[in-house]
């Protein structure tokens, strides 16, 4: 089996990697904008700026639209070798930063930084450099690296790009799975390292390709098919994962936080349905340009409002005989306490309308014997979601109704003064 013909068939276009990368820009974009004073984030928006660059760039069609713009036969080779590096360097400051911080930065933190920046910015003006003294005519478009391999100067040139590569992939890669390992991640936080360790390791096995094709030639072997064959789609791998890599944080913590208000606002449907009944057919106004956090928040309140206006009518003695009830029935501590409190706002609703004291004291104003009504207040989620079980509310009902009845009433005396 010819290798060459073989890898051909897992060819990817560069402009995939370039459409994902350009997509998790497009992510980012709103949120580096709005925070521009954020290195961080400012640091994020350049690193895949130049991803999308060294793809745009190193893509053959760009490659042949270089040079023949500049007239000069393989001066794209430069470019996206300086484009990788610059990629490099930004790989190692972002995950130096995001790892540590940015804004308490050690002094050791903030040399790495310079060193960083130093050592890169010279290997790119080395690049270039090296370009200038290289004799290089022949313009190559997919085998520049083993086609030069033995040219004085461009052979310097191919050795200290892939170097730069390889440092900056191998200590990316251990700062990436030692953070990994770390604790207290969010789940979305741990899977994009995971993707961006991955994509890394790849960037490794690119180099490890173009390094074995580059030291075949000099020892006058031929495995150009690792360098043409095997390591383009490699790249093209690497630069999907450690787009997705970027993406996954932000994009699924902003996802679960809007089906998780999305859920809640759904949840109290029931309950607030049923203070409509209290405050006499009531709504939240409808806002067409509110946000889910803002529409949540309204229910919420809401909902709040119109069971401090009904907590004078809360029988806590239903309440604790309802609770019992619903332990007795096999409920959880948890939802016998829901169940319990669904039980007693009904009563309250149906005592209400028939004693006609609502207008008696002020909304939000319970009277000096209205009952603790604060664990009332804050499971108002679990209360709706009981709301949706009609039958159980009946049976703990029934079952708080038979106990009050098999205890026997209190002996009717005049109290002792």
């Amino acid at each position: 089996m010819n290798p060459s013909r073989f890898f051909a068939g897992f060819y990817i276009s560069f402009w995939i990697p370039t459409a994902v990368l350009t997509a998790a820009l497009a992510i980012k974009l709103p949120s580096i904008v709005k925070l521009w004073k954020d290195p961080l984030l400012r640091a994020v928006g350049g690193l895949l700026v130049l991803a999308c660059g060294v793809f745009i760039f190193a893509a053959p069609a760009t490659i042949a639209w270089t040079n023949r713009v500049t007239g000069v036969p393989n001066i794209a080779a430069p470019l996206v070798y300086s484009l990788i590096t610059a990629f490099c360097g930004a790989c190692l400051l972002l995950i130096t930063a995001w790892r540590n911080g940015i804004s308490a930065r050690s002094g050791v933190t903030r040399r790495a930084t310079r060193w960083v920046v130093t050592v890169y910015a010279s290997v790119i003006v080395a690049l270039w450099v090296l370009f200038a003294l290289a004799d290089v005519p022949v313009e190559r478009i997919r085998d520049l690296d083993t086609y030069y391999a033995n040219t004085p100067f461009m052979r310097e040139e191919i050795v200290l790009y892939l170097l730069a590569h390889t440092v900056a992939g191998l200590i990316t890669s251990k700062l990436i799975w030692n953070w990994i390992r770390a604790g207290g991640l969010d789940v979305w936080l741990r899977g994009g390292l995971k993707f961006l360790g991955v994509g890394y390791v790849m960037n490794l096995l690119y180099d490890s390709s173009k390094f074995c094709a580059v030291v075949a030639r000099w020892t006058g072997h031929d495995l150009d098919w690792l360098s043409t064959g095997f390591a383009p789609p490699v790249a093209c791998l690497s630069a999907i994962l450690i787009a997705v890599g970027f993406i996954l944080p932000h994009t699924g913590q902003y996802l679960h936080r809007r089906v998780r208000t999305r859920l809640g606002h759904w949840h109290l449907r029931p309950l607030y349905r049923l203070m409509g009944t209290v405050t006499g057919g009531g709504r939240v106004p409808f806002r067409l340009r509110a946000t889910p956090e803002l529409r949540l928040t309204r229910r919420e309140t809401f909902i709040r409002d119109a069971l401090l206006h009904l907590s004078r009518f809360i029988d806590e003695d239903l309440r604790r005989k309802a609770y019992d009830a619903a332990l007795g029935l096999g409920f959880g501590a948890g939802r016998a306490g829901a169940l319990a409190h669904a039980v007693t706002i009904q009563d309250a609703i149906e005592t209400r309308k028939r004693t006609r004291q609502d207008d008696a004291a002020p909304l939000n104003t319970p009277d000096i014997n209205t009952p603790d009504t604060e664990n009332l207040l804050a499971e108002i989620d679990a209360v709706s979601r009981a709301l949706r079980h009609p039958a159980d509310i009946r049976a703990v009902r029934e079952a708080a109704a038979g106990s009050a009845q098999s205890v026997p009433g209190p002996t009717l005396s005049q109290p002792s003064r």
